[in-house]
């Protein structure tokens, strides 16, 4: 019984200290999860069934520090920032709709650089970027691209792996949300800054960074700020790349 006691004690400590997480399970559980994203398995969504509970929990815990390697807080923000962007990546519904992330696997017209086209929740797209992937989680995407929209774990694997990695000159989105990056002269010339924004800018900045408010912004950051919501976190600051260069 004092075992248990001090186990407890230990645990309710952390929780007040804001002590990591000891795995991304223990914030986003199988409730948590049915409740962001609800139609994910909607009949009417191409995806349904597809993206399960299991796959991403399996997947994220080969990653080590995806959504465990900082606060409490900063934890629950990295996951609402993932889970944000890869939302809209998958978005099925109407504009001002943040419930329908996750109803695609893959590009519906197929036509961004095939056989190597958008798959799965960060929508994998080009050579490199497969190859890249493929090396980090020991599959070969390059001779077999469909693995990321035909087994779920792969296709979480592929989004986290894109998620923790820097691209030079790009950060890590990882380091962005934890705080982590410190932007260097050009990047401050081109008025990227810390924030949210900056990581729609390291994914799609080229086609919806630096022209000013536009629906795709709009769309990446709704999803997010819900999820914020549900995890009783602050969004932060700089949310948009309407005025950043891409990089």
């Amino acid at each position: 019984m004092a075992r248990l006691a001090v186990v407890a004690c230990a645990a309710a400590m952390a929780v007040l200290l804001g002590v990591a997480a000891a795995d991304v399970g223990s914030i986003i559980t199988q409730d948590v999860y049915n409740a962001m994203l609800p139609n994910r398995d909607n009949s009417i969504c191409p995806a349904n069934g597809f993206y399960t509970y299991d796959a991403f929990i399996q997947a994220a815990n080969s990653f080590s520090g995806f959504g465990t390697s900082g606060s409490d807080e900063q934890n629950k923000r990295e996951l609402a920032a993932f889970f944000g962007q890869t939302s809209h990546e998958t978005n099925g519904g109407a504009a001002g709709q943040y419930t329908w992330g996750y109803c695609f696997k893959e590009e519906i017209s197929k036509a961004t650089d095939p056989p190597y086209y958008g798959r799965g929740p960060i929508q994998l797209t080009g050579q490199a970027n497969y190859q890249q992937a493929g090396n980090a989680i020991g599959v070969d995407l390059v001779s077999n691209p469909d693995l990321v929209a035909s087994d779920p774990v792969i296709s979480f694997k592929t989004a986290i792996w894109f998620w923790m990695t820097a691209q030079s000159p790009k950060p890590s989105c990882h380091d962005v949300i934890l705080g982590n990056w410190t932007p260097s002269s050009a990047d401050n010339a081109a008025g990227r800054v810390p924030g949210y924004g900056v990581i729609t800018n390291i994914i799609n900045g080229g086609i919806e960074c630096g022209m000013g408010p536009n629906a795709a912004n709009v769309n990446r950051i709704g999803y997010y700020q819900r999820y914020c919501d549900i995890f009783g976190v602050s969004a932060g600051d700089n949310l948009d790349c309407y005025s950043q260069q891409h990089f």
